[in-house]
């Protein structure tokens, strides 16, 4: 699957190949939704994503300033038994004081069938295979919702709940890596 080399950092699933954003593959994405099917090899549907451009936009600013690393950013997430592209996810950034912070979303197609949970485990679990990362961090629109679900699935505790500048009143969500004894 895919033209281009993602190095080692793309995460592997049962159902969902993660596939790290690098530089080459954000600017395909920005020529478009042909152009990223080719270089990836992939099939897209239409609407894939509600986050839009401004989400990859901020990731390629960052990698092309070489602020953090690029597993600590962007990722595709492609289903591999039909290679089709059904959303985004990563982090916000490397580690910070033993923190990192994920979000993801899918496709609506593509959704009520685990696969949101799938992402965000796989991404709690390659977190904590970091030294730098004492727990992961997700927010929600501070009501009962799919997301919030998808966070409890994975074994996240509701921490608080905060008024966000450009999402109103937001819930903080954690979860911390398991000590081993």
């Amino acid at each position: 699957m895919g033209k281009v080399n993602t190095g080692s950092f793309d995460i592997e699933t049962h159902r969902l190949r993660l596939i790290c954003c690098t530089k080459e593959i954000l600017e395909a994405l920005f020529k478009g939704d042909e152009a990223l099917a080719e270089l990836l090899e992939i099939s897209i549907p239409v609407k894939w994503t509600e986050f839009g451009e401004p989400v990859f936009r901020f990731t390629y600013n960052n990698i092309t300033k070489g602020k953090g690393h690029i597993q600590w950013w962007t990722y595709l997430p492609v289903l591999k038994k039909t290679g089709t592209l059904l959303g985004s996810c990563g982090y916000k950034g490397d580690p910070g004081n033993g923190m990192v912070e994920i979000g993801y979303e899918v496709a609506e197609a593509y959704r009520g069938f685990g696969l949101a949970t799938e992402m965000a485990k796989a991404l709690i679990k390659r977190a904590f295979e970091s030294n730098e990362v004492e727990y992961v961090r997700a927010h929600t629109l501070a009501a009962e919702n799919e997301s919030g679900s998808v966070l409890k699935n994975c074994g996240m505790q509701k921490m608080e709940e905060l008024d966000d500048p450009q999402d109103g009143k937001v819930w903080r969500w954690e979860i911390r890596k398991q000590k081993s004894v």
